[in-house]
């Protein structure tokens, strides 16, 4: 027997005089604290054989066993790296539902359910990320582990405080921080609510050797020990739990604006049938002690044995999202979680939009059945959607305009009995957009669906519904709208100039101040969105941000996300961006030729027959002659309209009140 004293827990300046302490107390035959008596060749019974002195004989006990988590058609399994997230992943809200894009597990700390909040570009005939040729340190065009894409499985994140699986479902793709347990259909449910244990979650530490800040590594898992006797009664029932902690975690999810189960914020959710979310977290918490007890007793160990789990049940608020996997480092970033009345304002300005559905709320539409098998492939729209047939692209915060934002948003409060909203519109002027980006971010990315162009003063804006608008939006931007309001708005200063003249007070002149400098402002406003709109095509699939980017001038009320703009919009001149449409758009005489001498653009413009031919072994080589000329491709792609409109966008200057008061745009064409 070997003697092991922990005074891990000490203060480093103290850690000598603890250890000091417990030898000379266990030497004179005293209890000593944190003492452990053990046989160091026991530890060899763990893979691994981590210095696990503190885990109990019976507990090592168990990796004795003769069948593990992978066996037979269970596989564990993890994908390397895409290396470039900006290019090939978006959140499901930017684009729109298309078999060119594919749900992207990430690693979501949830247990049983999770959201699959992005999704990643799929080349399903190539069976690979759309315009993917590998990285520059591992070339391929197939990830890793692709056999088990699109398949039913279990997910788990490769950081969390415990570990905690949810559901994979048929036809999502997953991601270098997440990993996947594959299994037949009749093995998923029981899997899901065994490894969901805190058994398992302790079994797992220990073969990490760590139960502090844990990394869930594939190969652990692939070591994880099943309990010596699985009766398939016991399999019976951790099925038919995990599949109601599914649901109950889903229902969870209902009041989350931006879920694929949203139905209705958490002010109005009670609207709907079906559990509660206070009964559901309730009901989520009985299940998970349901299940720890079933495993305990499986495995033979009582649950005091193991260490205090710090799991916590809040499942109210968002969790971390694993990181974006642009950097292997890359901090977390929780899911914000708007207050009850922020949300329901961002409810109503969907509703307002014809994005979602008023009807769930005031009971004329019944919630749609709910797919009650976890693992089939999970719906893109939320029951909340509408089939936006109807939805509108402008709405504009302008008191008394017939398309006024704010009134519209009124109006849904008021049809569904919501009082008490005061100061409705400073918030919706100066604060919602901000909360908008961050409860429609994830990780580093920011997607706003509904967009504020404003003057630097926010004192008129135009707001957009990036799921409605069309190449002739911001036309009707220009002529419905901010045209109509600056006509207005001059006659207003005409009128007050002539019955003022030399008799105005002090108050009255500072009125007439505030009125030119509001038809300045006007006048900016409309001057931008003249040279911009000729230029608008915009196409989802480029991403927020992208589509955004030209507008950065328009958006000075938002400094960071100005900036942001600002900093796509010059990498998109300077060719950084050149897979995306809007670089086609704009430069086919600098994008066309780059996609004869690299496959992956030819890809993703359409081109790769015209400038590649594959070979015997399913090599790639550029043709030695291009089935089209350049110049005819460039010719077919060059507008000179737009070539025009961009040289005046490009050489514009910026704006007073802008983020940047620089003389010039970026103006590299």
């Amino acid at each position: 027997m070997t003697v092991f004293f922990r005074v891990l827990a000490a203060p480093v300046q103290d850690k000598a005089d603890k250890l000091r302490s417990a030898v000379n107390s266990y030497a004179d035959g005293k209890d000593a604290p944190d003492s452990f008596e053990d046989d160091a060749d026991s530890f060899a019974r763990i893979p691994g054989a981590p210095f696990s002195y503190w885990v109990p004989l019976r507990i090592r006990q168990l990796f004795d066993a003769p069948e593990g988590f992978e066996s037979g058609d269970r596989v564990a399994r993890k994908t390397n790296d895409i290396g470039d997230n900006f290019r090939f992943v978006r959140l499901r809200w930017e684009v729109s539902e298309s078999d060119s894009w594919r749900p992207w597990a990430k690693g979501s700390t949830r247990k049983f359910y999770s959201d699959l909040d992005f999704v990643v570009s799929w080349d399903r005939p190539r069976r690979t990320y759309r315009g993917f040729l590998g990285t520059p340190h591992r070339p391929m065009e197939r990830p890793a582990s692709v056999d088990l894409f699109e398949k039913p499985g279990i997910t788990w994140p490769l950081r969390a405080r415990d570990f905690a699986p949810s559901v994979f479902p048929e036809g999502a793709i997953f991601s270098v921080r997440s990993f996947v347990l594959a299994a037949p259909a009749s093995d998923l449910r029981w899997l899901l609510g065994l490894s969901a244990s805190r058994v398992v979650d302790y079994l797992y530490k220990v073969l990490l050797g760590r139960f502090e800040f844990p990394e869930f590594v594939v190969t652990a898992m692939q070591r994880l020990p099943l309990p010596p006797s699985l009766p398939s009664e016991a399999k019976h029932e951790l099925a038919e739990l995990a599949v109601r902690a599914w649901d109950a975690a889903r229902t969870i999810q209902s009041q989350v604006e931006t879920s694929s189960e949203f139905v209705l914020p958490p002010a109005l959710r009670s609207r709907q049938p079906g559990l509660s979310i206070a009964e559901a977290n309730v009901e989520l918490a009985h299940l998970q002690q349901r299940i720890d007890e079933i495993a305990a007793r499986l495995y033979g160990v009582e649950l005091a044995q193991l260490a205090p789990s710090t799991e916590q049940h809040d499942y109210t608020d968002g969790e971390p999202d694993g990181a974006d996997d642009a950097t292997p480092d890359e901090p977390e970033q929780s899911v914000v979680t708007l207050n009850a009345q922020d949300a329901t304002i961002s409810w109503a300005i969907g509703v307002a939009f014809g994005r979602f559905d008023v009807g769930l709320a005031t009971g004329k539409t019944e919630l749609p059945s709910r797919e009650r098998d976890p693992f089939v492939k999970r719906a893109w729209r939320a029951p909340a959607l509408t089939d936006g047939v109807r939805a509108r692209d402008v709405l504009v915060d302008d008191d008394g305009h017939p398309a006024d934002l704010v009134h519209e948003v009124e109006q849904v409060l008021d049809d569904v009995g919501v009082t008490g909203v005061e100061g409705l519109r400073p918030i919706i002027r100066d604060h919602f957009f901000s909360s908008h980006m961050q409860a429609y971010g994830r990780s580093s990315r920011r997607a706003p669906i509904y967009w504020q162009l404003a003057t630097p003063s926010s004192s008129y804006s135009v707001w957009l519904y990036i799921h409605a608008f069309s190449k002739d939006t911001l036309f009707r931007v220009q002529n419905d709208y901010a045209a109509p309001k600056l006509a207005h708005e001059e006659r207003r200063l005409e009128s007050l100039t002539s019955e003022l003249r030399d008799r105005a007070t002090a108050s009255q002149r500072k009125q007439l101040a505030a009125q030119e400098a509001f038809v300045d402002e006007l006048r900016a406003f409309l001057d931008e969105v003249k040279r911009v709109a000729p230029l608008w095509k915009p196409n989802l699939d480029d991403g927020v941000v992208i589509n955004f980017a030209p507008l950065w001038r328009l958006v000075p009320q938002n400094k960071s996300w100005q900036k942001e703009l600002k900093t796509t919009w010059d990498a998109l001149c300077d060719g950084k961006y050149d897979w995306a449409h809007l670089a086609m758009h704009f430069w086919p005489e600098r994008v066309v030729p780059k996609c004869a001498n690299d496959r992956s653009l030819a890809i993703a413009h359409g081109l790769e027959d015209v400038f590649w031919v594959e070979g015997t072994g399913g090599k790639w080589t550029a043709r030695k002659t291009p089935m089209r000329s350049i110049d005819e491709l460039v010719r077919e792609r060059t507008s000179p309209a737009v070539k025009s409109a961009l040289k005046s966008l490009l050489e514009a200057p910026v704006a007073s009140g802008a983020a940047r008061k620089t003389k010039k745009g970026k103006a590299n064409a």
